[in-house]
């Protein structure tokens, strides 16, 4: 890649971490900032990514391998489609923030599938597109589950106390088996939102200078 493409950018974490708040903080900063920008998310609202939501939320029954395969196909899509790619948009020197990516699969799936198969399955997005940084919003479970019960009247396929204890040691599980390859930033998301915002910002502001 040149030195002139956007930087590409990941948020992670077990669902009510925070993440989607301060991935709409940090876009609103660079925007100020007056950098190009495109916030995605995953799984896609494209024909592979719907399909995927509709599989999480119990609309369609599945398995959990093909979940964990129509994730991986979407993320394919999600890189390299010719409308909203996120290879084509990092090229044009667009600033790319994504709202999950693939550790998202390591740590949900793995609870299902061995986590060397989910690696395997997400080996050619790994190869085309690895983030500039992966940052995990870490927060306490229980906390994180407190929040869904009051946002939500229905909860979806991993949300529940267990399974979210579950995922959040399979993120470090993760991020231990691939530290030489992957720039990972642990965020404490226990903190208040304008403290952790601040911390990001710190650490993107390097990043981009």
């Amino acid at each position: 890649m040149n030195n002139n493409r956007g930087k590409f950018i990941v948020f992670e974490g077990i669902d009510g971490s925070g993440k989607s708040t301060q991935v709409k903080r940090l876009a609103n900063r660079l925007i100020k900032e007056k950098k190009n920008i495109c916030k995605t998310f995953e799984p896609t609202d494209g024909p592979i990514g719907s399909l995927a939501r509709q599989m999480m939320t119990g609309r369609i029954k599945a398995d959990n391998k093909t979940i964990a395969l129509l994730f991986a196909a979407d993320r394919i899509d999600h890189l390299l489609n010719d409308i909203n790619g996120i290879v084509s948009m990092l090229k044009k020197g667009i600033n790319v923030i994504s709202d999950r990516y693939y550790f998202s699969s390591y740590a949900y799936q793995s609870s299902y599938i061995k986590m060397e198969r989910i690696i395997e399955a997400n080996i050619i997005s790994a190869q085309t597109m690895r983030p500039d940084v992966n940052i995990f919003i870490d927060i306490n479970p229980q906390t994180a589950f407190n929040r869904l019960k009051k946002k939500r009247s229905l909860l979806e396929l991993y949300e529940n106390i267990t399974d979210m204890q579950k995922v959040r040691k399979s993120y470090f599980k993760a991020f231990d088996k691939l530290k030489n390859e992957e720039k990972i930033l642990i965020i404490d998301g226990n903190d208040a939102p304008d403290n952790i915002e601040l911390k990001i910002w710190n650490n993107i502001n390097k990043l981009l200078t």
